[in-house]
């Protein structure tokens, strides 16, 4: 109980603190935003601020804050200390940089952020990397929510869920509406139901969350290490693999590839903290409860740490809520997915027609881009649908690929602050230490049971992450220092 407690009270200061200094090292100011400067009624339309951050909070949060950490707080309670350090230093951080960085680019998507931070060469190989990353959160996004709504569906219909017999008219549902909200103005469709989304899941996690102070206050053991629980823990090594696992909590690339959709959509530069840090550090927030709430059942019935992540989710809901209202957080979660593939599927729709230089203001345009992605992601899921070593092998570099990008984005943004003259320590850091995340993984997953990876030995896996990850960092430093000049 008390690390969980002192881990809200470190998201809390930081986002006060923290946050202060990184938007002072920013400089948001009252220069023209994109959404004012270039209005085109489709992708740059002004909104209020609090559609804004409720946008920018459903596009960045996905399922990892709520599956990654029923999974991540397997690793045991230093996910409460992890979470919020790793959010305040990295992943609030990173959504402001790339948000910023967006703002003073006319609103340009990531590709171009870091193609003119990094070199067209290295922007090049990253918008393929980072197109073929965002249809695997397309194929991820809409296989969960689909899998959930074939579970609340069967269940309530009286049939067994495992013969997923309305999982494909849900697959076809939830495609549908990404296409359309992926070609529909950003005021029209996103604009308009993201704040009821928003409300359905700030409501579930507010409920999850009272519920879990009462009982915790009432047995403070609640939230600590059981014994039971400690013979079910994961033995992998948290180095690498908590970061790879806890994405969305603590830092994501694919966050990066959302904030330039509201950046289009500011009003003023002086939103940039609470919209961008402030909305990541709400995901914190939403982060430890799950994992708070995961690690409750799981002390009370050790055998649900055995099941998957996604049937766990609805042992822990009905324990806390019941079957109605758990029935009703269970749908926000199914949000959460929908509203993070929908804005994915847009981002690659705007990362492409600006690489191609194609207009997005006439519909057929926008219809022609999306139908290679259509097809791409159908393939996709029929592919990862085949059975569930399928499914884990598009999991697996969902995961990876993620955080490849987060490392990019990172260092993009220390060459950026480093070409202008700003303390770059801020990006800098946690760029250098995701890098060496990242590599360790790809290195020694094979090792650490992943089902595609290098076999190096772990401890070789960290020397060279370590090497390679400071060079990178002395790269992006010296790289616009140079710009600078």
């Amino acid at each position: 109980m008390t690390l969980f407690l002192i881990g809200l009270a470190i998201l809390i200061a930081g986002y006060f603190t923290y946050g202060k200094l990184v938007e002072k090292i920013f400089g948001p100011d009252d220069r023209p935003t994109p959404a004012i400067a270039m209005q085109d009624g489709v992708d740059y339309v002004p909104l209020p601020h609090w559609k804004n951050m409720l946008i920018q909070l459903l596009n960045i949060a996905g399922i990892g804050p709520v599956i990654g950490v029923i999974i991540g707080i397997k690793f045991g309670e230093i996910v409460f200390l992890l979470i919020p350090i790793g959010n305040i230093i990295g992943g609030a951080v990173h959504d402001m940089a790339a948000g910023m960085m967006s703002l003073r680019k006319n609103g340009a998507n990531l590709p171009k952020l870091i193609e003119d931070n990094c070199g067209k060469v290295f922007g090049n190989a990253f918008s393929i990397f980072m197109l073929i990353c965002l249809l695997l959160v397309v194929a991820v996004f809409i296989n969960v929510p689909s899998n959930l709504i074939d579970d609340l569906v069967s269940n309530a219909a009286g049939s067994d869920p495992l013969t997923n017999k309305f999982f494909w008219i849900a697959v076809a549902a939830v495609f549908v509406y990404y296409i359309v909200a992926t070609m529909f103005p950003v005021d029209k469709i996103i604009g308009n139901c993201y704040p009821i989304f928003g409300a359905l899941l700030l409501i579930g996690t507010g409920a999850i969350f009272v519920k879990l102070m009462i009982a915790g206050f009432q047995t403070p053991a609640l939230l600590s290490e059981s014994a039971a629980f400690k013979a079910g823990m994961l033995k992998a090594p948290v180095l690498p693999m908590l970061f790879i696992t806890i994405a969305c909590g603590i830092i994501s690339g694919f966050h990066a590839t959302q904030s330039p959709i509201i950046a289009r959509t500011m009003r003023t530069e002086r939103q940039a903290r609470s919209s961008f840090y402030g909305m990541m550090v709400l995901e914190g927030f939403i982060a430890m409860v799950w994992a708070a709430a995961a690690l409750a059942v799981f002390n009370l019935v050790p055998e649900t740490m055995k099941l998957a992540a996604p049937v766990a989710l609805g042992r822990i809901v009905n324990h806390f809520l019941g079957s109605w209202v758990g029935g009703v957080t269970v749908i926000s979660v199914i949000i959460l997915a929908i509203t993070s593939g929908d804005t994915a599927l847009r981002s690659c729709r705007l990362s492409l027609s600006e690489k191609i230089k194609i207009d997005q203001k006439p519909l057929r345009n926008r219809f022609l881009i999306c139908v290679p992605m259509i097809v791409i992601v159908s393939l996709l899921l029929w592919w990862s649908n085949k059975d569930a070593k399928s499914f884990n092998m598009l999991w697996h570099y969902f995961a990876w690929a993620n955080q490849v990008i987060a490392v990019c984005t990172l260092l993009a943004a220390t060459v950026y602050l480093s070409s202008l003259k700003k303390p770059a320590f801020i990006t800098l850091i946690p760029g250098v230490f995701m890098f060496f995340i990242t590599c360790t993984y790809l290195l020694s997953s094979a090792k650490l049971g992943a089902p595609v990876g290098l076999p190096v030995p772990l401890n070789i896996s960290y020397v060279i992450a370590g090497i390679l990850a400071c060079g990178a960092g002395f790269w992006a430093v010296r790289r616009g220092k140079k710009m600078n000049n």
